[in-house]
């Protein structure tokens, strides 16, 4: 595949999962490209720790179903009936979640390029993320990022420092196909928007002239 050829076929995968395991020298791959992301002034503030253990994913799951009833509570009839279709996670019938998380002291005091933008260094770990995401999906992985939960749970969970941020948990393994359309496409939660409806011209809200 091409690197356009990835970017469009990746997808937010949940129940296409096989559970077979993933060869370790893909996984150092995949890992070694998240790794590579560019970072506010090299700072490289993520971490990623490698979960496998049932107890701990099936805990995990728990949080996640708990904090999907909170928001469907919190939806009207009409769209609570379209997200009781929708699939939010797969991390159980993955092979293996990674937790990527968020270190603000990583190169501090003097982060350079941070001093005016705080969340520089937030940015930097999702372009690990992306990086990752990217990566897998060459390499024939899913991936689906886990956001039903809260951060004080997770941390406790994977007994991460007090003042790291645990950004995503990621649902890792081999598919058994990646879907055409994104999952909350095909079910008609929303749609993507024209290339057009997003691109502005010199000052926002100006389209070019035709």
């Amino acid at each position: 595949m091409t690197l356009y050829d990835v970017l469009h076929r990746r997808r937010d995968t949940r129940a296409e999962f096989t559970g077979e395991p993933v060869d370790p020298e893909v996984l150092h791959r995949v890992l070694s490209a998240a790794h590579a992301a560019p970072s506010v002034g090299l700072s490289q503030p993520w971490d990623f720790v490698l979960v496998e253990d049932a107890t701990t994913r099936r805990a995990f799951r728990d949080h996640v179903q708990a904090e999907r009833s909170v928001f469907a509570a919190s939806l009207d009839a009409e769209r609570a009936e379209v997200f009781s279709r929708i699939k939010i996670e797969g991390v159980l019938e993955s092979s293996l979640g990674i937790v990527v998380s968020y270190d603000p002291d990583r190169g501090s005091p003097a982060v350079l390029g941070r001093h005016a933008i705080a969340d520089a260094g937030l940015y930097s770990v999702c372009l690990a993320i992306e990086n990752l995401w990217l990566a897998a999906t060459a390499e024939g992985l899913g991936v689906g990022w886990v956001s039903f939960y809260r951060e004080e749970f997770l941390r406790r969970l994977l007994g991460l420092p007090a003042g790291l941020r645990p950004i995503a948990w990621l649902c890792v393994g081999p598919v058994r196909d990646l879907p055409g359309t994104p999952d909350l496409e095909r079910h008609g939660w929303r749609r993507r928007l024209p290339l057009d409806d997003v691109v502005h011209h010199e000052r926002y809200g100006q389209r070019p002239s035709r």
